[in-house]
């Protein structure tokens, strides 16, 4: 069952470009890791660590950008790799971490 948050996170992603993978209409994962980064940007954002349309324009930032340097049929695509690299930038932007940690904590 979804928040009232989560609901309006979710209902403003409909339709774009940023919108998550859906199946049968459910956001759906293909790993944990990726459930987790959805779960983590859902929360800092309720929590009030950044506002969710900051989050979404640089996830459609994140996306334009690797757009723009591969092709559209790339295999290495994964929307959540793209998701990961907007919420670390929506991190750092709103000073809860910074590069050289989020690295550390990756590079483990």
């Amino acid at each position: 069952m979804q928040t009232r948050f989560e609901h309006f996170a979710l209902a403003s992603m409909m339709g774009e470009k940023d919108s998550p993978p859906r199946f049968n209409g459910r956001v759906c994962f293909a790993s944990e890791w990726e459930r987790q980064a959805f779960g983590i940007a859902l929360a800092l954002a309720k929590t009030g660590y950044f506002e969710w349309e900051d989050f979404r324009q640089l996830l459609i930032q994140t996306i334009g950008e690797w757009q723009r340097t591969h092709a559209l049929d790339d295999p290495s695509w994964s929307y959540y790799e793209q998701w990961l690299r907007a919420l670390e930038r929506a991190l750092v932007q709103a000073q809860v971490a910074s590069p050289a940690e989020i690295d550390s904590l990756l590079s483990h």
